[in-house]
């Protein structure tokens, strides 16, 4: 890897940005298991404060994971050989495309139920959302929110911005098949699809 930003190399750049995900979703892992089985801070500070904290976290370590990925794509621009028109195409696809998914979240699934009300609530019962984007998948969040972690490696030519985008996108995948997917069974008794 070549490159530096801030007197930073871009290796230390890269390594940065793989680690902030893994954190990421290791703390959602954490807050949601000992909130789902424990209600450890829901039964001191109640459901609305100790969601709102958690969000927060949530907050700060997800915007971390974008600007981790810019700096990337800062200290590494230009390594990336791809055609200018294709490169920009592809990342206003992508912005329709995210767009679409938070006017879904917004309009038909809640913005609280993205960020995970339903480990804080006990007894939390909402149907499955088909509306919006989440009729092509019921996953959309997964399938097209990461999408935006790919923007930056795009619109710099950056190949060390794309491979954490990667890893970013298959990395949470485990988050689901190992954290939210097995919630899913104890809150709702099923998962959608199945």
């Amino acid at each position: 890897m070549h490159g530096a930003l801030w007197g930073i190399h871009t290796r230390t750049w890269f390594w940065i940005a793989i680690a902030i995900p893994i954190f990421h979703q290791t703390y959602v892992w954490l807050i949601w298991r000992i909130e789902l089985y424990q209600k450890t801070f829901t039964s001191r500070y109640g459901v609305s404060r100790s969601f709102k904290i958690y969000v927060g976290g949530f907050v700060v370590l997800f915007v971390s994971r974008l600007i981790s990925i810019i700096t990337l794509a800062v200290s590494s621009r230009d390594t990336l050989l791809m055609n200018l028109y294709f490169s920009y195409l592809l990342a206003a696809v992508i912005i329709l495309v995210v767009i679409y998914l938070f006017y879904s979240i917004k309009q038909f699934f809640t913005i609280e139920r993205a960020f995970g009300i339903d480990h804080f609530v006990k007894d939390y019962n909402e149907p499955y959302v088909k509306g919006g984007i989440f009729r092509f998948t019921n996953n959309g969040m997964y399938v097209y929110g990461l999408m935006i972690l790919y923007l930056p490696g795009l619109l710099l030519f950056s190949k060390a911005a794309l491979v954490v985008a990667l890893f970013n996108h298959i990395y949470i995948w485990i988050h689901y098949y190992c954290t939210e997917r097995p919630d899913m069974k104890v809150i709702y008794g099923e998962i959608p699809g199945n």
